[in-house]
């Protein structure tokens, strides 16, 4: 074999400056959520889309002796495409920080709680507990517990995750209510001949029934219903247009023609999935009699950039947090057969979310 041949001086360089990077990117991620806590995105579409910085600290009553910091901190956030500005020192919302304020884009809610979410202290010691993890068996357990369980003891999302941090609890669901339900109004505009001639869906985790609601107001022909569990149904009650019921997914689904999972599976493992997608065929009649699962779920497979980038990301976050993963179009073909469904359509890939019809 021949040997390798050394890395020049120039390479290395080059090398030791993308290390720093590496090494450096969660400042990113934190001066994000700095940004966010302080108000900067909402303050500068209060002053009418642009505002200078001087502005922004007057607004938001940031003492002024912090403004060449904070001048630092936004240079970052504009390379980084958070914000734009222009050389008079003015700072803009970009699509990006357009999610992170109240009502600017319709049909995407405030993205804000998600970024602080995933960035919440008790996901970082999660993950800085990942070369432990991957030292230690788990022999009894498959699949093994995730990074966040290992570490805390605790899943989120659920009661334990209540009695460890009760306001962290909260910060996790609201950024995955905000999660799953953006992007609805899009799918709705772009893939709705998925939803047409639909006579009955059931959304599977469904939660408030925002979605739900919004099918039914784009399709008024549906008959909506949401299945989750207990906790979040609540005492939340049938008013006509969406119907509620409490339950288990992997126990019972609502018969219906159609079944909806919008960002529900990729919080499972393969085994899981194929055991959810079962009680789904069950609940829904043949394909000839108009039968169908529609999945919105992440699909893998961007061409190289900073999609693909946020893809794989997305993954090791529910390596992080779950038992589940993101897959590609192999990995989906795969647990829809094993789940004993005969074929699948991919009607559109929007950003990184895929649109599926399956067929029982």
């Amino acid at each position: 074999m021949a040997a390798q041949q050394a890395p020049t001086d120039a390479e290395l360089l080059k090398a030791q400056a993308n290390l720093w990077r590496h090494s450096l990117y969660y400042i990113t991620s934190m001066g994000l959520q700095c940004v966010i806590k302080l108000g900067i995105p909402t303050a500068i579409h209060r002053a009418g889309g642009a505002a200078t910085l001087p502005d922004i600290v007057t607004d938001l009553s940031i003492p002024p002796s912090k403004l060449p910091f904070l001048r630092r901190l936004m240079r970052l956030l504009v390379y980084s495409g958070v914000f734009a500005t222009s050389n008079t020192d003015t700072y803009r919302l970009t699509p990006i920080s357009c999610l992170l304020v109240d009502g600017v884009v319709e049909g995407h809610p405030n993205q804000g709680s998600v970024v602080l979410a995933m960035g919440a202290r008790h996901n970082v010691e999660a993950a800085m507990g990942w070369a432990e993890w991957f030292r230690e068996d788990h022999p009894s357990v498959s699949p093994p517990p995730s990074l966040f369980e290992h570490v805390h003891d605790a899943t989120p999302f659920d009661e334990t995750m209540e009695s460890l941090d009760r306001d962290s609890h909260a910060l996790l669901n609201e950024g995955l209510a905000a999660h799953d339900n953006s992007g609805f109004a899009t799918v709705l505009r772009e893939c709705g001949e998925v939803f047409r001639g639909v006579k009955s869906l059931t959304d599977v985790r469904g939660g408030d029934g925002a979605a739900a609601r919004a099918v039914a107001e784009a399709f008024p022909g549906v008959k909506c219903t949401v299945l989750d569990i207990p906790r979040v149904i609540g005492e939340k009650k049938t008013d006509g247009v969406v119907n509620y019921v409490a339950g288990d997914i992997f126990g019972f689904i609502p018969p219906s023609q159609a079944v909806m999972l919008k960002l529900v599976l990729h919080h499972w493992s393969d085994e899981e999935c194929v055991n959810i997608l079962a009680q789904c065929k069950k609940a829904i009649p043949t394909r000839e009699a108009g039968g169908k699962l529609i999945i919105i779920d992440i699909l893998l497979g961007a061409d190289p950039g900073p999609l693909l980038e946020a893809e794989l990301l997305m993954d090791l976050g529910m390596m992080l947090i779950s038992k589940g993963r993101q897959r590609d179009e192999n990995e989906w073909c795969g647990i829809f057969k094993k789940a004993g469904f005969s074929n699948y359509k991919i009607v559109k890939k929007l950003g990184a979310r895929g649109v599926f019809e399956v067929y029982p």
